[in-house]
């Protein structure tokens, strides 16, 4: 396994619609290191997700996983996930306001609209079918990294620009009020 160099702001890649992956080419031996690099770069960086295009691979592909994360202290744990040609589908028009950072935008955190339930459909790393719901902010960190997939990054969704801060300025002057929604978001949600 490899750490991969992750691209920011500005490199087109993050601006371009992923293309869907064939199940053959899912299975293929490079296909699958690909997925083991794109987790442990994931790792390494204390990301709560990854998308393929975030380390210049434009397909539909996207890694989540939250355990114990010290970048995200309030979110609930995940088990390793790999999403593959991922579908979102929200299940009502209920939004909650999440305050949410990228590795490929360093530094910035902003307020974003996430849909609070989510029906997922995707393969899994072999090509099996998935199908369930996520909620919270778990639903939250879905949207943030299928966004990617289709040439999103999340400050494309901030709805308010005085809400941007450096990570330094958010844990000084957010993250207490923040980490309080949040909790009351999983109380609600449960994710």
């Amino acid at each position: 396994m490899a750490v991969l160099p992750i691209v920011t702001l500005g490199n087109p890649v993050l601006r371009e619609r992923s293309r869907e992956v064939t199940r053959e080419e899912l299975l293929s031996p490079p296909m699958q290191a690909f997925i083991d690099d794109l987790v442990e770069t994931m790792v390494h960086a204390n990301g709560a997700g990854l998308a393929a295009p975030q380390v210049a691979n434009p397909v539909r592909i996207c890694a989540i996983w939250v355990k114990d994360n010290p970048r995200y202290p309030y979110k609930p744990n995940w088990p390793l996930t790999i999403l593959v040609n991922p579908v979102l589908t929200p299940l009502s028009a209920e939004e909650f306001v999440n305050y949410e950072g990228c590795l490929s935008v360093p530094n910035l955190r902003g307020e974003v609209k996430r849909f609070a339930e989510l029906r997922v459909e995707a393969w899994d790393r072999q090509g099996n079918a998935l199908s369930y719901e996520v909620r919270g902010l778990t639903a939250g960190t879905f949207q943030h990294e299928c966004d990617h997939l289709d040439g999103k990054v999340f400050l494309d969704r901030v709805f308010d620009t005085t809400s941007l801060a450096t990570w330094a300025e958010f844990e000084k002057h957010k993250l207490e009020g923040f980490a309080a929604r949040a909790r009351s978001i999983v109380q609600r949600w449960g994710s």
